[in-house]
């Protein structure tokens, strides 16, 4: 993957994917929305709703809402998060 680094795995995005059907990944610094969008719909294969980046001192952070209910639950366990 180009633009994305890792998921984030914290207790505060581990509880965000079910309760609101959002990932949270760490992407590079100078990534925009659309190609953050772009990459995930084709890696994962599945839509993205919205997304909303940050900027903290350990990187920029994607949090992406999937369109499709339980989308997430479904890639972080293909990524072996849950």
């Amino acid at each position: 993957m180009k633009n994305i680094q890792y998921l984030l795995n914290t207790e505060k995005a581990n509880n965000s994917i079910d309760k609101q059907n959002k990932l949270t990944f760490i992407v590079k610094i100078n990534s925009t929305k659309k190609e953050i969008k772009d990459e995930i719909e084709k890696e994962f294969n599945t839509q993205v709703k919205k997304i909303t980046t940050l900027v903290t001192v350990n990187g920029k952070k994607a949090v992406v809402t999937f369109k499709k209910p339980g989308e997430a639950a479904n890639i972080a366990s293909k990524m072996k998060l849950v």
